[in-house]
């Protein structure tokens, strides 16, 4: 729910005070891995100040011209750093296709479950690298969810969904997506050197990432 509500503010308040009509943001891949670090190390409650710094950092970067250094990283570097990240979203979305059995153990999806699992995901990669191709009045990744979506509620397709993948990696099985709208609230974090030392390297990763 946090990631929710981020992603829908940021786009508010980046739609309001943006410097272009056309910007987007939005959290990318590559800061989502260094963010899920952070959080299962440390807390939630450290993401707030991690990103305040790194957007400090990044005026600091802008003001003292720092960005024309990035010429100087080799294109292979460039090149194995997309890969690299393309990779590690892959592998994290390996975890979709795995149950608890009667221990709680996860065990890799077999028979019809993996089957449907393999032909919605085919599907999904089919809309969104083919719909383009006709029309880009609408964005293909929406359409992929809508109608994968609304095929497996319509054809009473027996799959895991959003809640399934939150109650197995919680491992709390009424675990739900439920809840109100977000209280504005700072931090719980102290604001001192130890704070400093747990978010300086993930700002400083996210700051050059982004």
């Amino acid at each position: 729910m946090v990631g929710l509500y981020a992603a829908f503010i940021m786009g508010f308040i980046t739609a309001v005070l943006g410097g272009r009509p056309g910007m987007i943001s939005g959290a990318t891949g590559a800061m989502a891995v260094v963010m899920v670090s952070l959080v299962a190390e440390h807390g939630i409650q450290y993401l707030f100040a991690a990103v305040m710094l790194a957007g400090v950092l990044q005026i600091l970067a802008g003001v003292f011209k720092l960005g024309k250094f990035i010429r100087m990283v080799p294109h292979p570097v460039m090149i194995g750093f997309v890969n690299g990240l393309a990779i590690v979203i892959f592998l994290a979305q390996l975890g979709q296709f795995k149950v608890p059995d009667a221990s709680g153990a996860l065990q890799w999806m077999q028979g019809t479950p993996l089957f449907i699992m393999l032909g919605l995901v085919a599907l999904t990669m089919f809309i969104i690298h083919f719909l383009p191709k006709l029309t880009k009045a609408v964005p293909s990744s929406l359409v992929a969810i809508i109608t994968v979506t609304a095929l497996v509620h319509g054809l009473g397709l027996d799959t895991r969904t959003v809640i399934d993948f939150v109650r197995t990696m919680s491992g709390d099985a009424n675990a739900t997506l439920a809840g109100s709208l977000p209280s504005f609230a700072l931090p719980e974090v102290g604001f001192n050197l130890e704070t400093l030392r747990i978010i300086l390297p993930y700002s400083l990763i996210l700051a050059a990432v982004g």
